[in-house]
């Protein structure tokens, strides 16, 4: 799943979908600088706590030094899309990417 990284923000969570030259992208907002990997981890944190999965099964797979990101969330895929429609649809979130 594509993700945008916006560090040094006030208030921490997803906060959208938001469009990018490689589709949507769910925007998610970070406490943490963007500096010795501290902005990935809080990326990762964010994402596990929003979608409400362990924290060990989301990860920055690509993008460590750019605010877009790819993340890998382990699980079942068909599951996976599920519960991040229902989490998107449930924060009134549209055009959510998928997996």
């Amino acid at each position: 799943m594509l993700v945008r990284a916006s560090p040094k923000s006030s208030r921490e969570g997803v906060a959208g979908v938001v469009e990018t030259a490689q589709g949507p992208a769910l925007a998610v907002r970070i406490h943490a600088a963007a500096q010795r990997g501290k902005a990935n981890r809080a990326v990762e944190l964010a994402l596990a706590a929003w979608l409400g999965v362990p924290r060990s099964s989301v990860t920055v797979k690509a993008g460590d030094k750019s605010r877009l990101k790819t993340v890998l969330v382990a699980g079942e895929p068909t599951l996976l899309t599920a519960l991040l429609k229902l989490r998107a649809a449930s924060a009134g979130l549209r055009g959510a990417p998928s997996q």
